[in-house]
C-alpha cells in the first residue's frame, strides 16, 4: 500500500513514513493510491464482533508492511483501553429511525480521541523502532489540541507544540490543553482565529529547512492516520443498524472535512452509505460550495460551536482530488487560487461529483440552541453545540432509511451553552472533576511564523 500527494508532486510513500511525515512536500495531503475493497461478506462478519477487532480489520489493508500484525493488535489495544464505555463507539436512538453515534468517550471527550489515541501508540512504535525524536505541531479549533496532548505526553520520543486560537476556544478545551505537567507539552495561544493557526502550521511544513532541523511531523487531521482510524466507527454504527443488507445514511457536523472524508472513504471501501450529509455552523463555507460550486472564504465568526468557526477545510482537498478525477495539478491550481484570491470555482464535473456524494446543510446560532433545547425536552439527551448542529441538518435529510448523527463532544465541554439551551449545567466526568482547580501552563504568541519557528526551536532546545 503506498500513499501519494493530493498535488501530484512529493514523493509516493509508505503507510508509516506518510504518517510521520504529515504533510506532503508539494503542500498536499497524502491519500492512499487505491482504496481497500470489503465484500458484503467481509462486512457482515464485523457483527457482534469487539470496537478493536473491527478497528483491525478495517485498517489492517491501508498498513502495507509498516507494522507487525501483533504489533498493530497491541497497538489498538493500548489506543482504546482508556475510554469510558466498553462499546467505545455507543449509539442511543433520539427518534424514528434516527441514531446518536456517542464519540466523545475517550480520554478528553471529543471524538478526536478515536485517532490520536491510535497515532500516539503508532508513532511511539515507529519512533522507538527508528530511534528518531521528533517535533509535532498542531493548530486546534478546540479538540484536536487536547487529544494530542493526551495522546503524546510525557513520550520521550516527542516535543508536542499545539496552536490554538487565543480566546476561541471554551474554558474546557483551553484547560484540557494547558494543565498537562508534562515537560514535553506545550500550549501556545495564538492571536487570530483557527484559519490563522492552520495557516502558520502549514507555513512551517512548507520552510523546509526548519522543517527538517526540528524533524517536524503534524497530527492534525491532514495526517492520514488520523482519517484512516475514523473510518472505523462508520462500519461499527452502519452494521449494528443490519448493514450490509441495508443502508444507512450520516450526518457529520464538520468543520476541516476531516470526519466526513472517513466516511467518504468508508462508503468507497463497500459500505452501503445512501447519503453523507455535511452539517456547518454559521461559519458555512462547505454548505455553501456545495450549493453553488464558489469556495470563497468570508471570514471566520465566533459561535457557540467554535471547533467548527472554520472556512479553509484542509480536508476537502481530498475530495477535491477525486472529484478531478485525481488531477494533481488541477487541485494545485484550486490551493493556489484559494491562498491568492481567497477562494476558487469547482469545474461543473466535479461539482457534480462532489453533490453526488456529499448532501449539505447549516444551522444558525438560534437555531443550535433550538435543537439542544428541544433534544432535552423530548429525550433527556444534552447535546454539545456541535452534535446540536449535525441533529439539526439531519432532520432535513431524514427518509426510509436509518439516519446516524455523529456526537462529536460531550456536553461538559461547552456548559456555558448547554446551560443557556437547557438550564442544566452538565458536570465533567469524575476523571476530570478538579479540571478547573488545575494550575495552567500556556504561551500566548503573536501571528508570526519567524517568533513561532524560534519559540519552537529554544523550547526543544531547553
Amino acid at each position: 500500500m503506498k500513499y501519494i500527494s493530493t498535488r501530484g508532486q512529493a514523493p509516493i510513500l509508505s503507510f508509516e513514513e506518510a504518517m510521520l511525515t504529515g504533510l506532503a512536500r508539494d503542500g498536499g495531503l497524502y491519500v492512499p493510491q487505491e482504496i481497500p475493497q470489503m465484500s458484503p461478506a467481509d462486512i457482515a462478519a464485523l457483527a457482534g464482533l469487539p470496537y478493536e477487532e473491527v478497528a483491525f480489520r478495517i485498517m489492517w489493508p491501508f498498513l502495507g508492511e509498516s507494522f507487525t500484525e501483533d504489533e498493530f493488535r497491541e497497538i489498538i489495544a493500548k489506543a482504546y483501553a482508556s475510554f469510558g464505555h466498553a462499546a467505545r463507539a455507543p449509539m442511543v436512538q433520539l427518534g424514528p429511525n434516527h441514531f446518536l453515534l456517542e464519540l466523545f468517550h475517550g480520554p478528553t471527550l471529543a471524538f478526536k480521541d478515536f485517532a490520536m489515541q491510535l497515532i500516539g501508540q503508532l508513532f511511539q512504535v515507529a519512533l522507538k523502532r527508528r530511534g528518531e525524536k521528533v517535533t509535532i505541531v498542531g493548530a486546534t479549533s478546540g479538540d484536536t489540541g487536547s487529544a494530542a496532548i493526551e495522546a503524546f505526553r510525557g513520550l520521550d520520543a516527542v516535543d508536542v507544540f499545539i496552536l490554538f486560537p487565543h480566546g476561541r476556544v471554551s474554558e474546557v478545551q483551553r484547560r484540557q490543553m494547558t494543565t498537562p505537567s508534562e515537560a514535553n507539552v506545550h500550549a501556545l495561544a495564538l492571536d487570530g482565529d483557527f484559519d490563522d493557526c492552520q495557516a502558520r502550521l502549514k507555513d512551517m511544513f512548507n520552510h523546509f529547512d526548519f522543517r527538517d532541523e526540528v524533524r517536524l511531523a503534524g497530527v492534525n487531521s491532514i495526517n492520514w492516520a488520523r482519517v484512516l482510524a475514523q473510518v472505523v466507527y462508520y462500519f461499527t454504527s452502519a452494521v449494528a443498524l443490519g448493514a450490509p443488507h441495508r443502508p444507512v445514511s450520516l450526518t457529520v457536523p464538520t468543520g476541516n472535512f476531516g470526519d466526513i472524508f472517513a466516511g467518504y472513504i468508508a462508503r468507497r471501501m463497500g459500505l452501503p452509505i445512501e447519503k453523507l450529509v455535511i452539517a456547518t455552523n454559521r461559519n458555512d463555507i462547505l454548505h455553501r460550495a456545495l450549493s453553488s460550486g464558489g469556495y470563497v472564504t468570508s471570514g471566520v465568526t465566533p459561535s457557540i460551536s467554535p471547533s467548527m468557526d472554520i472556512q479553509v477545510s484542509s480536508n476537502f482537498e481530498r475530495a477535491l482530488f477525486d472529484a478531478y478525477g485525481r488531477d494533481g495539478n488541477a487541485v494545485a491550481q484550486l490551493m493556489d487560487e484559494l491562498k491568492g484570491q481567497g477562494g476558487f470555482t469547482i469545474s461543473q464535473g466535479a461539482l457534480q461529483s462532489l453533490c453526488e456524494t456529499f448532501a449539505s446543510g447549516r444551522a444558525s446560532e438560534e437555531e443550535t440552541t433550538a435543537t439542544i433545547k428541544r433534544l432535552f425536552a423530548e429525550t433527556g439527551e444534552i447535546l454539545c453545540p456541535h452534535s446540536a448542529v449535525g441533529v439539526k441538518v439531519a432532520g432535513e435529510h431524514m427518509g426510509t432509511t436509518p439516519m446516524i448523527t455523529l456526537a462529536t463532544a460531550h456536553p461538559a465541554k461547552f456548559p456555558d451553552a448547554v446551560e443557556a439551551a437547557t438550564g442544566q449545567r452538565p458536570p465533567l466526568p469524575n476523571r476530570m472533576a478538579d479540571l478547573y482547580e488545575r494550575p495552567e501552563r500556556v504561551t500566548r504568541v503573536a501571528n508570526d511564523l519567524a517568533a513561532l519557528e524560534a519559540l519552537i526551536k529554544e523550547r526543544r532546545a531547553s
